[in-house]
């Protein structure tokens, strides 16, 4: 109870120092807002805007273990801030070191997710969807992309998941038997629920059908 609270309180903070740093960059005020992001690294995280650049997203997640657990609220915290970062470098034209922020950033939220994060604190199902979206046509890392993939079906985007499917088996990161498992898997889904996702009945036997095939 008192870690939940502790968690409350720094992110109440950390929502008031977003505000100040959205107004900065509305003023076009960009090295004054990513200070103030790196002061909220420091201060919540001990960690800097420099080191969670060169760390990989997996470095980053793995500072957040502690006894074997990932602390998945902390983690889907800074990767929040690490959106605003990437946010702030994109619109100052730093094209790629906002791109390489957006992606760690989508990597931790997914990390998150799968170990339990509290999908309320941040609309974190909503910050993934978002995210994807501004990263679409960017190569995602294998790891990344399977934890798109599992998201994307968990939610109901059978379209989606689909599309990281084949991206996963095009770099070889995914065998046809899994492919064929998720079609399977929808085969037995109702087809307006389907259509709701993305996909009809029809594709889903197409799909299936083709990877068959190729097996």
């Amino acid at each position: 109870m008192l870690r939940k609270d502790y968690l409350v309180r720094a992110i109440e903070e950390m929502t008031e120092m977003l505000g100040t740093i959205f107004g900065l960059k509305q003023q076009k005020k960009h090295p004054e807002a990513l200070q103030k992001l790196d002061e909220l690294y420091r201060a919540q995280f001990r960690l800097n805007s420099l080191l969670l650049g060169t760390l990989s997203s997996k470095d980053i997640a793995e500072l957040f273990r502690s006894g074997g657990i990932i602390e998945a609220d902390r983690l889907q915290t800074l990767a929040r801030l690490l959106r605003e970062e990437g946010d702030l470098l994109l619109d100052s034209g730093k094209t790629d070191e906002g791109r390489m922020r957006q992606l760690k950033a989508l990597h931790l939220f997914l990390e998150a997710r799968q170990h339990g994060a509290d999908p309320s604190l941040w609309q974190l199902d909503e910050e993934i969807f978002s995210l994807m979206a501004k990263l679409k046509g960017c190569p995602l890392d294998p790891d990344t992309e399977r934890m798109v993939f599992g998201f994307a079906e968990d939610k109901g985007r059978y379209d989606l998941a689909e599309n990281a499917l084949y991206r996963l088996m095009d770099q070889q990161e995914m065998d046809v038997h899994e492919g064929i498992a998720f079609y399977e898997r929808l085969a037995g889904v109702a087809p307006d629920q389907l259509e709701e996702g993305g996909l009809s009945a029809a594709e889903v036997q197409e799909g299936l059908a083709e990877l068959r095939h190729r097996l």
